[in-house]
């Protein structure tokens, strides 16, 4: 359905464009993600895992720039996931200030384990896609979300880049 908002057809075709991407985001995101509840996790929980998994111990920072959470909500999450013996912390031995978090023997049997359900949801969910659809849509997101970051960190990204 089309926004109902009366302005500019630029606006309208903007708005219609944004709700389409939120309601395909968050369908999405139900969808590829309905799996973690059979394993006691959150989204919050298996991205903080996965994140861990891939990259090896990180600063509680690092992750919330990671996972594109606060620090603040992601301190409740790491808390409940040491609670139940999957991560731990440690202070950084170059920075005591700094307290790394890193995935116990649990922790890591249990990412393995879901991971693959993981991806195979998600193939699921983008199969309704062709090769190049996907393509678009991969090179259409990008461009979208590095043209809503700031200046400085679309340059640092960049930077990479190249």
């Amino acid at each position: 359905m089309p926004t109902r908002y009366a302005g500019l057809p630029e606006e309208r075709a903007a708005l219609d464009a944004y709700i389409k991407l939120w309601r395909a985001a968050h369908a999405v995101e139900v969808s590829a993600n309905r799996h973690l509840s059979t394993d006691g996790l959150t989204v919050s929980q298996f991205g903080v895992m996965e994140a861990l998994y891939h990259l090896g111990p990180l600063s509680q920072r690092a992750l919330a720039d990671k996972i594109l959470r606060s620090s603040g909500n992601l301190t409740m999450v790491i808390d409940n996931l040491e609670r139940d013996g999957l991560v731990r912390r440690e202070r950084d031995e170059k920075d005591r200030r700094v307290m790394k978090v890193s995935l116990t023997a649990e922790g890591h049997a249990l990412i393995e384990r879901v991971l693959p359900r993981h991806v195979e949801g998600i193939r699921q969910v983008f199969e309704v896609l062709s090769p190049e659809e996907m393509a678009l849509l991969t090179a259409l997101t990008r461009k979208l979300g590095l043209a809503s970051q700031p200046d400085s960190q679309r340059s640092a990204q960049q930077r990479r880049r190249s």
